[in-house]
């Protein structure tokens, strides 16, 4: 990644002890429903910090709350020590925005979205293709730099669009969901990108809805649900917070499923969560917080599965996944199938809200944000 900081004010924040962002009792309501509900945060400079959360949780209107797209109805946030709402330029000069779709130009190349967007923000002609050139080396994009972006797999998107987004290196980079949908080694590619830009300074606030996204690259994370904070800290404080592990298993016979779950509930004192596969089952393993007690007493429930003449075609102990941390914080798994076919009305209204304000954001801040991306 180029060290180039060129058109950054304010370079070298994380010195100043200034946090990167810090929010009081935010809150942003469409209508009578409250995507943001009175949200505390302090983002540290210098750091990736984690907000983790399932569809519909509030991340995406938090982001925009804080990049200016959209006006608080509550609260405070200060973005650098500047109000986002009474010093929004300020703001923008310090921050830039990849959200959730790529926001390029398909229809030009790589080079030619990098080089307008160069020339929109100040710089010279050839100053412009010196930075589009850099970046898409730096990213691995230089192979296909004359190619239109419509003929870019959706890592390639991912990767342009982040791009845009640091021609002018910002102080702050909001990261909404860059990954999703994206396969493994185009979510390591961005995984790399993102390690890259905060090694060169850049503080990057990123939501997820992956706990292994959010454990690869945040050094503190918080979780949201329904527009609150329902938990926060380091990955590992997280983790722990719902066990020291997790027992995954696969029955030969699916009648004995019950069986099962009536041993291993007794064995690990824990509630045990039935698969979609009729033959799944999976606890939480409490433990003693550690993953020599977890894989002891995982051990013991395995031995009492076979006393009880329970077959076992597959034992694992794993580390909670996104489910298992939500549903211990929220008597939910994070991804719920009806959500997935719908969601409910709550979180329906909130994203018709997001999508609408957002369209008149983006509209409103169009000039402030060519000039800060």
């Amino acid at each position: 990644m180029p060290a180039d900081r060129t058109g950054t004010p304010g370079t070298g924040p994380q010195g100043t002890g200034t946090p990167a962002v810090e929010t009081s009792g935010l809150v942003k309501a469409f209508g009578d429903n409250r995507a943001v509900d009175g949200i505390d945060l302090r983002v540290p400079a210098g750091s990736v910090y984690g907000v983790l959360g399932p569809n519909g949780a509030g991340k995406t209107t938090a982001v925009k709350v804080l990049a200016t797209l959209l006006r608080p109805d509550g609260g405070q946030a200060q973005v650098f020590g500047h109000d986002v709402v009474g010093e929004a330029e300020a703001v923008r000069a310090r921050v830039s925005l990849t959200g959730q779709y790529a926001s390029v130009d398909e229809d030009l190349t790589g080079t030619e979205n990098l080089v307008l967007l160069a020339r929109l923000l100040g710089h010279s002609k050839p100053a412009a293709r010196k930075r589009a050139d850099q970046l898409l080396e730096a990213f691995g994009l230089a192979d296909a730099a004359r190619r239109q972006v419509k003929q870019y797999s959706g890592g390639m998107r991912r990767r342009i669009d982040i791009a845009a987004s640091i021609l002018n290196t910002p102080d702050l980079l909001f990261l909404d969901e860059p990954t999703t949908g994206l396969d493994p080694r185009s979510r390591n590619q961005v995984w790399d990108i993102v390690r890259a830009v905060v090694a060169q300074g850049t503080t990057v606030l990123l939501t997820t809805q992956y706990l292994d996204e959010a454990d690869q690259l945040a050094g503190r994370i918080a979780v949201i649900d329904h527009g609150r904070v329902i938990a926060e800290g380091t990955p590992g404080q997280l983790k722990s917070s719902v066990g020291a592990g997790s027992v995954h298993l696969r029955l030969r016979d699916a009648g004995q499923r019950e069986e099962a779950r009536k041993v291993l509930s007794q064995s690990l004192a824990a509630q045990v969560q039935p698969g979609s596969d009729p033959v799944a089952l999976t606890a939480r393993v409490p433990g003693d917080g550690t993953e020599s007690g977890a894989a002891e007493q995982a051990a013991r429930a395995l031995a009492e599965l076979t006393r009880s003449g329970v077959a076992v075609d597959h034992f694992s102990l794993g580390q909670p996944s996104l489910d298992e941390v939500f549903l211990a914080l929220t008597d939910h798994p994070a991804h719920d199938p009806e959500q997935d076919a719908g969601h409910d009305s709550t979180h329906e209204a909130a994203r018709d809200g997001n999508r609408d304000a957002a369209h008149d954001g983006n509209r409103a801040a169009a000039p402030a944000e060519e000039r800060t991306r």
